[in-house]
């Protein structure tokens, strides 16, 4: 049983910075990719940035050198730090894991609950 939970929405004025975290707890054996998608009403989740399990960190091109993700906590920790928020940059936030819950089963991919993030003066 694997639960994540996500903090650090809120509303921030452009140009603002906020951090996103999100925690996995539960039955975990191994955490393979992980990231953090959003949307915005009326248009379809995308994603934000990435870790996969063997590179480095991906992120899409409206966010790129504004955005950073990392893990803490053997990648059971992830973070989004977003500085000079944008309006466009207003939506739900989730987190995104693709995990082993035992050892030879196959991966599944876990969604945290989302978080509000409002930028807007």
């Amino acid at each position: 049983q694997v639960q994540l939970v996500e903090s650090g929405g809120g509303l921030v004025q452009p140009g603002g910075s906020l951090r996103l975290s999100c925690t996995a707890s539960g039955r975990i054996f191994s955490i393979n990719a992980v990231g953090w998608y959003r949307q915005a009403p009326g248009k379809q989740r995308e994603l934000v940035a990435a870790i996969p399990s063997f590179g480095s960190a991906n992120y899409a091109d409206s966010v790129k050198g504004r955005f950073t993700i990392s893990t803490e906590n053997a990648k059971k920790t992830l973070h989004l730090q977003m500085n000079s928020l944008k309006p466009e940059d207003t939506a739900v936030y989730y987190c995104n894991f693709d995990l082993r819950e035992v050892f030879g089963s196959f991966a599944r991919v876990y969604w945290g609950q989302g978080t509000q993030v409002t930028v807007s003066s």
